[in-house]
This record gives structure tokens, C-alpha cells and sequence, in this order.
């Protein structure tokens, strides 16, 4: 957009002369009721759209902005955040849309919003200098750059008056002008020097003479179950988040080894975690956080990444423990993501937020006197008592100046149900539902990312054979189908990040390619089309092109580069895996179905250079562990003949998904797979060979078998 949306000084001017021939009729139309509209009323991201009526002069990341920087000799001050982060909101309601802060970050600094969850590349590395010189992180993020986008001061939330033990955010403006002005070369040197040593620490080179170390895998499963919460569940102290990658990799090698202690840690905190507040009781789905340690009381926001790992999660508990509670949970995740959660068109939304009418769980709590009124008295005493209502309520959000009284976030505190208090709670539970459509939805991220679509697309492909439901089969179908048509070229093998408004970015991320790969390997092996599994071989090439380093191993973690002052690989899993140990673990998978020993190689390479994180640092990389797992413990291959729409064939697919064996693949007869697959005979009866390396049992029709032959320890 061009400078005429404001006045010579950059200073956003009043609306009724702030027209903007770039904006298209419906926004100029929307926008004269606000007395500001930025520069962001064009952006497609929901985040920065939330921004565009601040009187805060903000730039969307780049060229644009890096040159008012540079022209105007100015510092840059970058804002991160995303659209359904709480305490951005809280941020953007007391800074910036005050008009008299704004001032100051207007004529001082060159002012640039971005989301993190289009851009986690640019967000890594300005991240990675808060954590190294704050000891910290967290979002709101604002850093504050030279023009040549290197960082010199930053942290994540400012009060706007002095509070928490924070300096007051224009204390912090003004104090940083000042420094540009009068201690301009202290800066630069200092921004210089922090980049190269960041540069430094987080350059990885090939190692030689490695071995990847079964003991590696023992030593984190000690980690891990050092850190166990015996008490109230889940790893770690509060805020409480579910990391599922952490006890997805303790179940699967607790299982192989038959620790039953871990495998209670894992299930305890499915069970835990499904009984608090943390889920939603009424709707289903995960909120992305607990703020204290007993998984009461979450920030609200609701993550499709955090979902689509928590439904892995929860199949896996259901195939270990056979407890039909935890296939109920897993529906419900499916539930609500494709109620809430979906385009009409077949893509996943990425997130639901925290507040509604400004309020955050408002959407969510209720008053003991809201429930009197909605049910019957029989009713409301089974809910009382099960959900441990009380008049004064248990939440209260202490960051807003004028909270809402008496909310009660709703977790299971008294399960013990007679069989006519189960129906009395499960009528009660009906029209809470129904009385709370009736106001006002958080806001919807209605962005569609092709890295988290596949998290998705993986974990429903999957449940549709776990728990034998077609329509979660063909949601999984329907999605591809969205992601090959609004993202993908396959020309040019090119996957895009971002969806919105029939409108897709150029951005090229190495989560899009990984993650996806994951996803659509899981289709294939539910399906056994070949035309999936020959998409993930053309996935894999784009990725290989655009991100892999042949000289040290591990994955670029963006291709942007003229706008990127380092290159990252990362290698946290957080809440969302990294690109690198997703990519690793679908290497590993594709390379047994196709044989490609290439896939191998760069899969082993990868984990050969996150070597010292595997041996040292295991909790920094639960994720990338599984992967270290699959290329120690040899997985099964289960090569299933003939038409894989044929009965037989469909009740072999469902017996190979039906037994807990994390490290197995799945493959048909058809398309490029493994030379042994390919010499079956694909027309005949359908049976399965259980192979493993060069060795296959004999062939069998019966399901049951299979069931029996997945279930063993070892094979004969």
C-alpha cells in the first residue's frame, strides 16, 4: 500500500479523510465508522486484520517497511503475535490502540506486525534472541530491530503503566529512542555482535563417526518420567501444556518394554486431562493450556495443532488401554473439528479464541444461577455435583479491569453416575449446548495452513480406521482434495503455507512440506491408493529440493532467505513439532513402504545432526525421539493384496489399525512401493504378509490372525 493513507509525518490522520485507493468497496465501506484504518486492512492474516484499526502506523513484514527503515534512518519495531493469543489482545487493547502510544511508536520506530503462525521462520529467530537475552519467551513478542532487521532489545508483554516488575511500554519506547539517537553506534555494534553469536550457536555441522545410541531412547524415558506429576497428571509444573509428542514417545516405548508404570503416567494424564477444564466438557476439543497444575482452568484458545495431536494421543491410549473412554474422547475431538473447525470446502480452520465480547471464557463458564434457570431441579443437582459448580465460581480473569463474577469452568470433580443421574446429565448437558450456541463464538482464525491441515488430516485418516467410521474417511478425503486444489502446484512440486479468502501466500516452509507428508502417509495407509502414496513422493522431492542441506544433514527451515538474517533449522518440539523431526519420521515411514534408500539416508543424517539434543537435551525433541525409535526397533510391514476397496481387504486395513504397533507401515500392492509388494499378485483373494527387513510370515486372509501377529512382541 502506498504512503497516502497517511499524513507526510506518518501519523495515522482521521478517517474522514483517510480513504485508501487500494482498499477494495466492502472494506472502505466497513472502515468509516473507525477513525483509523492502517496499512493491514489489506492483509489476509486474521492477526494483522485485528490491527487495522489501530492508529499505530503498522507495516505488514516486507520490502515495504525495510525500506521506510532504511530511507528514514529509523529502527524497527516488530510485534508478534497471533489471533487468538490472549495476552496479545491484552497488549493491543491498553498499547495500541491508545492514540497517544501510538504517537510515540509512530514517529520513533517503523512499526511491522506479523503472525506467527503464517511466518514461524521470521518468528523463530527473533524468539530465539528474547529466550537468549531475556532468559524468556512468550507471545505478544516485540523486538526491536536496526534496518538491516537485526535485533537489539526485545521481550513479550508490556503493561502500559509500570506493573509485574515490567517497565511501562512507553517508558520502554522513549527510552529506546533516545538510545538510537545519542548511543546509535553502541546499538548497531551490539545488535551486530548478539546476531553472530546467535548465528554461531545455533549452527550445526555434520558430525562423523556417530552412532545413533538405543541407550539415547532409555535415558530420555528416565527424563521423562522424573518430570511426571503423580498428583494431578501430565509433565512438568503449571501452565500445564499437553506437548503430546512427549507422551506419545513414553507409551510407545513403554509398551515395547512393558513398563506399566509409564503407561499409567500416559494414561493417568489422558484421564486427566479430559476431566478438566482444559477440555471442553460441553463442545469437545482441547483448549491449548492449562494455567495451573491441575488442568482446571485453561487459556480458552482452542488450536487445531494442538487437536490433531491430542486425537493421535487418545487413539493410542484407546488401542493400549481398550477403554472405550478414550475412543469417546477421541470422537469428540473429531466432533467438534469438523462442526467448528472446517471449511465448507473440506480445509481445517486453525484456531478458535480465548475471549468473547472482550471477555476471555465468556463463550465457556457459567453461574451456578445461569444453570438454575436453564435445568430442571433434578438436573441441576446431578451437574452441580458432577461439575463442582458453586456460586462463586472458580475463574476469574484477573488481566481484565473489570472481570466477569462467578464463572465456573466446568471439569469432572464427582464422575460416579448412577445409570438415571447419567441420563438427567447427559439431558442437562444438551441444552447447555444448545443455550450456549446462543452467544456470541470466540473469533474464528478462519486461515487454512497447509502444516497444520496435515497434522489433521493425519490424526482423522487414522481414527476413520481406529474407530471404524467412514464419514471421518471421507473428511480426510475431502481435505487432500482442498490442500491439492488451493495449495499445491504440481508443476513446479511447490506447497504453499496459507489459505484465506480463496487467496493463497507464496511463503515456502519446510512444517507445510513435513507435515503434510505425515498426514497424507496416514491417508495412504488407510487407503492403500496409490495415487496418495506417489503425492507424498512428489511432497517429498519439493521438500528435498527446498530444504534439504546435503552437506550436514537436517532441513532449512524456510527458503526465504533474502529476508531472513539466519537460517534455521529448527529442531524444538513444543507444542508443534519441528519441521526437522516431522520430516525425519516421515523419511523413515515412506523410505519402508517404497524401498527408497535414499529416504533412509537423509532421515538418518537428519538424526545424526541432532545428535547431542537426542543424547543430552531428550526433552527439547520427544518428536524427533520416535523417529530414533522407528530406526533402531526395525518396524513391521504389513503388505496387503488385492483391490483394497474389496471386503477383504478392508477388514485386513482395519486389523493392521486395530493393534497398538507404532513402528509398522501399512502398504498395498499397486504404485511404487517396495519390490516385494509389487511382485504380488494384485488381483487375487486379498491377504496380508507381516514382514519384517527381508523376512515374511506366511500370507493370511484372517483378520484375527493379523491382529495376533501385530499384537506379538517379537516374530518369529
Amino acid at each position: 500500500m502506498e504512503n497516502s493513507s497517511y499524513s507526510i509525518e506518518s501519523k495515522p490522520v482521521p478517517q474522514e479523510t483517510n480513504v485508501v485507493n487500494e482498499l477494495d468497496p466492502q472494506i472502505q465501506a466497513k472502515t468509516q465508522e473507525h477513525k483509523y484504518t492502517n496499512r493491514l486492512a489489506n492483509e489476509p492474516s486474521p492477526y494483522l486484520e485485528q490491527h487495522k484499526h489501530n492508529p499505530v502506523d503498522w507495516y505488514p513484514w516486507g520490502d515495504e517497511a525495510f525500506k521506510k527503515a532504511k530511507d528514514e534512518d529509523k529502527p524497527i519495531l516488530l510485534s508478534i503475535g497471533y489471533s487468538t493469543c490472549h495476552w496479545c489482545h491484552v497488549m493491543e487493547r491498553e498499547s495500541f490502540e491508545d492514540e497517544a502510544t501510538a504517537k510515540v511508536m509512530n514517529e520513533n520506530f517503523v512499526c511491522i506486525k506479523l503472525d506467527r503462525e503464517e511466518r514461524p521462520d521470521v518468528d523463530k529467530i527473533y524468539m530465539t534472541f528474547v529466550q537468549a537475552t531475556t532468559g524468556g519467551g512468550g507471545w505478544p513478542l516485540n523486538v526491536w530491530l536496526t534496518p538491516d532487521l537485526k535485533p537489539f532489545y526485545g521481550g513479550t508483554y508490556y503493561p502500559p503503566v509500570a506493573k509485574f516488575g515490567r517497565a511501562s511500554f512507553t517508558d520502554v519506547l522513549t527510552q529506546l529512542a533516545d538510545a538510537w539517537k545519542n548511543q546509535r553506534k553502541d546499538i548497531i555494534d551490539s545488535a551486530n555482535d548478539i546476531s553472530q553469536k546467535i548465528a554461531e550457536s545455533i549452527s550445526l555441522k555434520a558430525k562423523e563417526n556417530i552412532k545413533l545410541n538405543p541407550i539415547w531412547l532409555d535415558q530420555a524415558i528416565d527424563k521423562f518420567k522424573s518430570e511426571y506429576d503423580p498428583r494431578y497428571g501430565g509433565f512438568g509444573a503449571a501452565p500445564k501444556f499437553p506437548r503430546p509428542s512427549q507422551p506419545l514417545m513414553l507409551l510407545r516405548h513403554a509398551y515395547r518394554i512393558d513398563d506399566q508404570d509409564a503407561i499409567n503416567m500416559v494414561l493417568n494424564t489422558c484421564d486427566r486431562m479430559a476431566a478438566g477444564g482444559m477440555y471442553d466438557q460441553i463442545g469437545g476439543g482441547f483448549a491449548r493450556y492449562s494455567v495451573d497444575e491441575k488442568w482446571l482452568v485453561p487459556h480458552f484458545e482452542k488450536m487445531l495443532y494442538d487437536n490433531a495431536q491430542l486425537l493421535h494421543l487418545y487413539l493410542d491410549a484407546y488401542l493400549v488401554s481398550g477403554d472405550k473412554k478414550h475412543a469417546t474422547i477421541a470422537h469428540d475431538i473429531i466432533r467438534y473439528i469438523l462442526r467448528d473447525m472446517r471449511h465448507k470446502d473440506g480445509g481445517f480452520y486453525s484456531a478458535e479464541d480465548a475471549d468473547s465480547e472482550g471477555k476471555e471464557g465468556k463463550f465457556y463458564c457459567w453461574t451456578e444461577a445461569e444453570l438454575k434457570t436453564l435445568l430442571t431441579e433434578a438436573e441441576f443437582t446431578v451437574t452441580k455435583r458432577y461439575f463442582g459448580i458453586t456460586e462463586h465460581g472458580n475463574f476469574e480473569d484477573h488481566s481484565d479491569p473489570d472481570p466477569l463474577k462467578n464463572q465456573n469452568v466446568l471439569s469432572i470433580v464427582d464422575p460416579k453416575l448412577t445409570e438415571e443421574n447419567l441420563k438427567k446429565l447427559n439431558s442437562a448437558k444438551q441444552k447447555m449446548f444448545k443455550k450456549r450456541t446462543k452467544r456470541v463464538r470466540p473469533h474464528l482464525d478462519d486461515k487454512i495452513l497447509s502444516s497444520w491441515n496435515g497434522l489433521m488430516l493425519g490424526a482423522i485418516s487414522r481414527a476413520s480406521a481406529v474407530l471404524s467410521e467412514p464419514k471421518y474417511l471421507e473428511a480426510a478425503e475431502a481435505n487432500l482434495t482442498f490442500l491439492q486444489m488451493e495449495l499445491w502446484d504440481s508443476k513446479s512440486k511447490t506447497l504453499y503455507h496459507r489459505w484465506r479468502s480463496g487467496k493463497r501466500d507464496n511463503v515456502q516452509l519446510l512444517d507445510a512440506y513435513a507435515f503434510l507428508l505425515d498426514g497424507v502417509l496416514h491417508l495412504y495407509e488407510v487407503t492403500l491408493d496409490p495415487k496418495h502414496l506417489q503425492f507424498a513422493i512428489d511432497l517429498t522431492d519439493g521438500m528435498e529440493t527446498r530444504f534439504y542441506d546435503e552437506s550436514n544433514g537436517g532441513f532449512w527451515q524456510s527458503t526465504d532467505t533474502p529476508h531472513l538474517i539466519l537460517q534455521v533449522k529448527e529442531d524444538y518440539d513444543g507444542a508443534v513439532p519441528s519441521g526437522n523431526s516431522v520430516a525425519a519420521l516421515g523419511l523413515l515411514r515412506l523410505g519402508k513402504i517404497t524401498d527408497n534408500k535414499k529416504y533412509i539416508d537423509m532421515a538418518e543424517k537428519t538424526l545424526t545432526l541432532f545428535s547431542d539434543n537426542l543424547d543430552n537435551n531428550p526433552r527439547t525433541v520427544p518428536y524427533l525421539l520416535q523417529a530414533l525409535d522407528y530406526i533402531i526397533h526395525e518396524p513391521r510391514r504389513a503388505v496387503i493384496t488385492g483391490d483394497p476397496k474389496s471386503s477383504g481387504a478392508q477388514d485386513l486395513i482395519a486389523a493392521a489399525h486395530s493393534v497398538y504397533q507404532p513402528n509398522k507401515v501399512i502398504l498395498g500392492v499397486a504404485g511404487p512401493v517396495e519390490d516385494f509388494a509389487k511382485k504380488l499378485p494384485p488381483g487375487k483373494q486379498s491377504e496380508v504378509y507381516l514382514c519384517t527387513g527381508s523376512a515374511c510370515q506366511e500370507p493370511t486372509v484372517n483378520s484375527s490372525k493379523l491382529r495376533e501377529m501385530l499384537a506379538a512382541k517379537k516374530l518369529p
